[in-house]
């Protein structure tokens, strides 16, 4: 267990210090997992059971099914009409960054950024303004509203899978108020905040003429998808594939993709082009790092974190949720969210058993201090990862202070909501 813990917090170093080689750092312990396991040395389990494949064909398919999304120049489109809507500078970053929560809430929050990105990117062409803070604020928003459903982020999936919960659970959970409610009042306080942040960016904003968009099949297609994966949700788990969100997404990008050629005559070119918009990059990262954690999980770490944790809350079940709220929030502020929710979602569980209590206020605080707590820093979501590349490839190179005057208050805002909120509704009497 020593070993498996001291190899995966070498990893964890490995991840934050040498960001560049990320997804190599990851793929590299899961082989050292693999090797040692082979060997003996640590537990041995299935190498591609622990892949969770739904998840990775799930970014995979909407990556695709966005790149096509944005060819139409539907986000140019809904740029116009944001900027013909709004007074002035401030509330178009206000706006954007709502637009982008509500998109997020339902599509997975690397794939809203993708999205949402190319809005502000025009919108900020359109005004002869600086897109960094809009950006910033989108990629935050849409980690804050991806713990809203099922299908928001990658984290509401991992807990959706641990806790067993369909789409309408995310709304209302055993007679009582779902994530979805926690999520929109922390929406409201940070949206105020951002109010706070911007108040000064109050040049008037024009609009010349608004984009023509010919082809609406994309956006039917990105509707689809989200559609289908609500639909889905619904169906009992034991009634249908566990790769079931994954299959629609890619099956869907696929029928774009089949469009593609048809109409381009080009099947070579058009498929390079919608592979070129798949990040496989962070797909390789994740798939590296569900081989870590269930190498550890294996080893016996997350039981031994749990027993930890309920340890020292001293069978206090407010201690507890407590430390993981905020022991959440520092962590994600500095590992991605994706694979700390991973590892700790069994630990929460651990924690909860150690206990005997329900663990749900615990997986849900977990969520809370996670999700939102990864808009601490640049490094803390995939996110603001994606959103900072995206300003890299514009030319803005964003210092850390430069993300964190805007991330550090909208996070404590929606956090302390959140983390008040949850305990209202699940931990007392819970």
């Amino acid at each position: 267990m020593v070993l498996a813990l001291v190899l995966f917090l070498a990893t964890y170093v490995g991840l934050l210090v040498f960001a560049k080689y990320r997804a190599y750092i990851a793929l590299g312990s899961a082989a050292v997992f693999v090797v040692l396991g082979a060997l003996g040395v640590l537990p041995a389990f299935d190498v591609f059971g622990a892949v969770d494949w739904n998840v990775i064909m799930m970014i995979a398919g909407t990556m695709g099914t966005v790149y096509f999304f944005i060819k139409s120049k539907m986000p140019a489109l809904m740029a116009d009409y944001i900027i013909e809507k709004m007074p002035n500078v401030k509330w178009v970053i206000i706006a954007l960054s709502l637009f982008a929560g509500i998109v997020s809430a339902f599509v997975d929050n690397v794939a809203t950024v993708l999205m949402v990105a190319p809005v502000a990117l025009v919108v900020a062409r359109k005004l002869d303004i600086s897109p960094v803070p809009m950006i910033i604020s989108i990629a935050i928003s849409s980690n804050l509203q991806g713990a809203a459903t099922l299908v928001g982020d990658t984290t509401s999936i991992l807990l959706g899978k641990q806790a067993n919960m369909n789409f309408a659970d995310f709304f209302w959970y055993h007679g009582k108020p779902g994530l979805f409610f926690v999520v929109q009042i922390g929406a409201i306080v940070s949206a105020l905040v951002l109010w706070v942040v911007f108040r000064n960016y109050n040049q008037k904003v024009r609009m010349d003429e608004k984009t023509v968009v010919s082809d609406y099949f994309p956006s039917v297609l990105l509707f689809g998808t989200i559609l289908l994966l609500i639909l889905a949700s619904f169906i009992p788990q034991d009634q249908k594939p566990e790769t079931t969100n994954g299959l629609i997404c890619m099956g869907l990008m696929l029928i774009g993709l089949a469009r593609e050629i048809i109409i381009t005559r080009k099947p070579m070119e058009a498929l390079r082009e919608t592979l070129k918009e798949i990040d496989f990059f962070t797909l390789l990262l994740l798939t590296g790092l569900f081989i870590v954690i269930k190498g550890i999980e294996k080893a016996g770490v997350v039981d031994a974190i749990g027993k930890a944790f309920a340890s020292i809350s001293g069978g206090n079940l407010f201690l507890a949720y407590t430390l993981i709220v905020w022991a959440s929030v520092l962590l994600s502020a500095f590992i991605d969210n994706i694979p700390y929710v991973a590892t700790m979602l069994p630990v929460a569980a651990a924690i909860a058993e150690h206990l005997g209590v329900d663990p749900t206020v615990l997986y849900f605080g977990l969520l809370v201090g996670a999700t939102l707590g990864g808009n601490l820093t640049p490094i803390g979501a995939s996110a603001n990862i994606t959103g900072l590349g995206i300003l890299r490839k514009e030319g803005h190179e964003v210092k850390n202070w430069d993300f964190m005057k805007i991330s550090i208050p909208f996070t404590l805002a929606a956090v302390t909501s959140g983390y008040v909120l949850v305990w209202l509704f699940w931990g007392m009497g819970g």
